[in-house]
Parts: structure tokens; sequence; C-alpha cells
């Protein structure tokens, strides 16, 4: 008895419709510095300012994360590697995610962007020595097929062409960036790896604003600091949604973005998806919710075995 009220004193609580609630306002915040990224671009401000503005501003919100969190002291590390490592991947993953959204609708990207379980799943095989089974490499299959239905014969020509792989690229790095999470997720407070990825690409960045930063309008800057705090509160809010809530609730309503983004690009650019894209994104979210339903059932496996072993 005195064990099983150990144990139920050490589970973290869970507030599942916190956690929900966190994550879909999460999304819309995503999809709005998404659309403030495109925005911006059309008003004349390079990528490089874009990326540079989002972490500058980005950093009071990641600062006072880590204050109400497990405070400044928590910011001393013995794991900077693996932060480099983060901020590295994170920051390659930014430049392609923006540029993606640049490129293409808002609909198009961020359907595109809900490959990442897919991608996360084919390099679990190859860097973490994982063996999905038959359920998820049917899951994977079906997602690929979802990104064709998008891009379909015709659909995608010459820049645009460019800026579907761009955004498939995004993917692959964002998947590279759940792997190294995993790892640093066990050893680092989520705040202060949310902190440490937004202040180690600033020096390069401000670096490379010597050549590509300029003036701008009263309304342009308006938009570059909204797209750099709502990613801040983007960064947070999804934090905390994992920390009330499993992963197997909380990253479903991922997916509630492609609504956000819809809503958006329609009511900024009057641009609204085709037939095409809600065949594939439907294909792709299938896909995606299922490998994420797999490894909840794995895991729930895994936790049965480990109790009827002890």
């Amino acid at each position: 008895m005195a064990e099983a009220s150990t144990a139920s004193e050490n589970r973290p609580e869970t507030r599942p419709f916190l956690a929900i609630g966190l994550r879909l306002v999460a999304m819309l915040a995503v999809s709005i510095m998404f659309a403030c990224v495109k925005w911006a671009n059309e008003r004349g401000v390079h990528i490089v300012e874009t990326l540079f503005y989002r972490q500058l501003l980005g950093m009071p919100v990641a600062i006072a994360g880590v204050m109400m969190g497990p405070g400044i002291s928590a910011l001393r590390t013995r794991h900077i590697g693996l932060h480099i490592s983060r901020a590295t991947l994170g920051t390659i993953g930014m430049v392609l995610n923006f540029g993606g959204y640049i490129l293409l609708p808002l609909a198009e990207a961020t359907t595109i962007g809900f490959t990442m379980p897919i991608f996360a799943t084919l390099l679990s095989v190859f860097f973490l020595g994982e063996r999905p089974g038959i359920h998820r490499w049917a899951a994977v299959i079906a997602g690929f097929l979802g990104v064709l239905a998008i891009v379909g014969p015709g659909r995608h020509e010459g820049l645009a062409a460019f800026g579907v792989s761009v955004a498939i690229g995004a993917s692959i790095a964002t998947a590279c960036v759940s792997l190294v999470l995993r790892r640093i997720g066990r050893i680092e407070h989520p705040a202060v790896v949310v902190f440490y990825f937004t202040l180690l690409p600033l020096p390069l960045l401000a670096a490379a604003m010597l050549w590509f930063g300029k003036a701008h309008d009263l309304e342009t800057w308006g938009i570059l600091t909204a797209m750099g705090l709502f990613g801040g509160i983007a960064q947070l809010l999804m934090t905390g949604a994992l920390k009330w809530g499993p992963v197997s609730l909380v990253l479903p309503m991922d997916y509630s973005s492609l609504l956000w983004s819809t809503a958006l690009g329609w009511f900024i650019w009057q641009s609204w998806p085709g037939s095409s894209t809600w065949v594939g994104a439907a294909i792709i979210v299938g896909s995606s919710l299922y490998i994420l339903w797999r490894e909840h059932v794995n895991h729930r496996a895994s936790l049965d075995r480990e109790i009827s072993v002890n």
C-alpha cells in the first residue's frame, strides 16, 4: 500500500481539458506567426530579418517561461552540446518552414507539415534502431500518397514545385528535431530548451543583419512584432499542453492549424484550398493519427509488461 501511495504521489497531475485548450490556442498562435511570415515577405522583409526578429522578439517570452517555471538557476546547464544541436537543427527547420510558407499558400504548407510524424517514423529506424510494424509502415506509405494527392500532376509547377520541396524538407528537419528532443527532454526542463533554442541562433543572425537588415514602415514593424510574440507564446503554450496532458491526447490537436491557416489564407489573401489539397490533407492527417495511436498502444503494452514483471 505504501508503494502504491508513493507511486500515486509521484504520478504527474493530468488535466486533459486544460491540455487540449492550451494546444488549440497554441495552434492558433502558430498559424498567425506563419501568416505574419508570409505577409512580411510580401512587404519586402528578407527571410534573414524574419528569422532574427522571430528569435529576438521571442526572447522576452522565453525568459518569462524560465522565470515562471524552473527559475533562472536552471539555465546553468551541463548539456550545452545538446542545446547547440537542437538549436542548429531547429534553425534549419525554421528556415525551411518559413520558406515553405512564403512559397506556398498557407493551407498547402500547413498540410505538408503534417508529414512530420511520417518522417520521424522513418528516421527512428535509422538513428534509434526502432522496428516499426506493418501497421506503422502502412501509415507511412498512406501519408506519402497523401502528399502525392496534394502535389498531383501539373498542380505545382516552376516556383511552386520548389516550395513543395522546401516544405517537405521542413518536415524532415522538424522530424530530426523531434529525435533530439526525445533525448534532451529527459534531462532538461522544457522552458530551458525553449530559452536556448531562442538565444543560441541570435549572434549569427545579428551578424547577418549587417547585410540584410533594413528600415520598414510602421505596419511592417507591427507584423514583425506580432510574428515574434505569437511565436514565443506558441512555444510556451505547446510546452504547457504537454505538461498537463499525454502526447497521445495533445498532438492530434495540431491538426486544427489547418482550419486556422485556411481561414487566415482566405481572410488575408482570398486563397482557398483546392479539392486535391483537402483529399491529401485527409489522408495525411489520418495516417499521422494512426501512427500516434499505434505509439500509444505500444506504450501501454510496454507499461503493462513492466507491471506484470514487477
